[in-house]
């Protein structure tokens, strides 16, 4: 087995880590915001990261989810601010490290919360893939992103990169073994994240297993689809899963977590890695 970089293993201690999604509701500027306020936005915040730690994940990723639509690259520092406060609360009430992901493309400001908050890592959607979407075409920000990260003396943030992200298509056509070449070995990413086309839709298999086979020694992470059904099967080749809507009651991604749900699969996962060793 290729050892995982330690940078990866130190943040999380598991092996095979499961993250869960911290979902935000509708932000201030965005459309679908209704007043909530920072205070009552973060309290829905710890709620939901409570209840996922309790169930035993082994770390949770902030995201602005319901800001759709989407700004392709949001430069907005109120939003960083917000983000920031969040996982600043968060990372108070559990003891497990805690991500941002700013979408659609918000790699920079992401950075810069997690940076400000104490978050251990980010995810980036559009890293070195050039894609299409429904916010326009959005071009990579690796280069960018990692002089950021060296600007901000924030190299302990570790840099999760979406390869042949949902919801895009490639600009170019480039096998996903190509993209996730670049990703790991031009752009730099600390590890690589598959998904499937849409929330919720597992990825491909034979993919990943193309994948891990072209960068083994880069962590390998499912971003979708992820359920107690199929966990075995994903996490005999990956190295650990990004999982949100398997964790909401009645497996609905907009519904709040449900705790029986999150110790159920993390259960199977704690099966798998006592098989494993």
């Amino acid at each position: 087995m290729v050892a995982l970089p330690s940078g990866f293993n130190e943040v999380f201690k598991n092996g095979k880590p499961i993250i869960g999604m911290v979902h935000l509701p509708p932000l201030p500027g965005a459309p679908r915001y209704r007043g909530m306020s920072i205070e009552e936005i973060v309290e829905k915040a710890v709620r939901e990261a409570s209840k996922l730690a309790e169930g035993g994940v082994d770390g949770l990723l902030v995201e602005n989810y319901n800001d759709n639509p989407y700004i392709a690259i949001p430069r907005d520092p109120f939003l960083a601010a917000i983000m920031a406060v969040v996982v600043r609360e968060v990372g108070k009430k559990v003891n497990i490290p805690v991500g941002v992901n700013v979408l659609r493309n918000g790699a920079l400001l992401a950075l810069s919360a997690a940076k400000a908050a104490g978050g251990k890592f980010i995810r980036v959607n559009v890293f070195t893939d050039t894609v299409v979407t429904d916010q326009g075409i959005i071009e990579p920000c690796a280069a960018e992103l990692q002089r950021a990260r060296r600007t901000l003396d924030a190299g302990d943030v570790l840099i999760f990169a979406d390869v042949h992200v949902k919801y895009s298509k490639p600009f170019v056509e480039l096998s996903i073994e190509e993209a996730a070449r670049n990703a790991a070995f031009r752009g730099g990413a600390d590890a690589l994240v598959l998904t499937g086309r849409r929330t919720g839709e597992e990825a491909s298999l034979e993919e990943l297993i193309a994948v891990k086979k072209v960068v083994p020694s880069v962590p390998v992470l499912l971003g979708s689809g992820v359920t107690a059904e199929n966990v075995e099967k994903f996490l005999k080749v990956a190295d650990g899963a990004i999982v949100g809507t398997y964790f909401k009651e009645r497996g609905v991604t907009e519904a709040p977590v449900d705790v029986s749900r999150v110790k159920r699969f993390m259960e199977r996962v704690r099966r798998l890695r006592r098989a494993v060793v």
